[in-house]
């Protein structure tokens, strides 16, 4: 099977926007989530407990958020890079993401810079919106592009 087309670090240009489809966070989705991670914090699961708290139900893990995102830009792209490595990472958890809340990531390519005769960096600008446009999360991430090989 052919390896699909993937964008090197040079055809990558500083100012490109995507704009993701939207996934709506399930219930089942959290409790996969503290499954995988063994976070079972009440805020998570004790949907009881959580009627009294600030946010009226539970609310799905940060990392959950995170996790979506980075799928949902997938499908945002119309052609994956040719990513060697997930870089670094600076995160801002805004506001919590509810059962039945439906998000999608919005991302902006702030820069770029070669590291290596190899690869690059390209640093993305990346905001998580829920379905009134309100900014959940945002922050932004570094990834390791491969170069157009020799």
């Amino acid at each position: 099977m052919p390896t699909p087309p993937r964008r090197y670090f040079e055809d990558i240009e500083v100012g490109e926007e995507y704009e993701s489809p939207g996934r709506t966070v399930t219930e089942t989705d959290i409790v996969l989530f503290a499954g995988i991670s063994g976070d079972y914090n009440i805020v998570h699961t004790d949907a009881e407990f959580m009627k009294t708290s600030i946010f009226g139900e539970r609310i799905a893990h940060g990392l959950l958020g995170l996790a979506i995102q980075a799928g949902l830009l997938t499908r945002a792209m119309p052609q994956q890079y040719a990513t060697i490595a997930f870089g670094g990472l600076r995160w801002k958890f805004k506001a919590p993401v509810k059962i039945g809340d439906t998000i999608r990531v919005r991302a902006r390519v702030l820069s770029k810079k070669e590291t290596k005769p190899d690869r690059g960096v390209v640093v993305l600008a990346r905001t998580v919106v829920n379905q009134r446009d309100e900014v959940v999360q945002e922050g932004e991430t570094d990834l390791v592009i491969e170069r157009h090989p020799s």
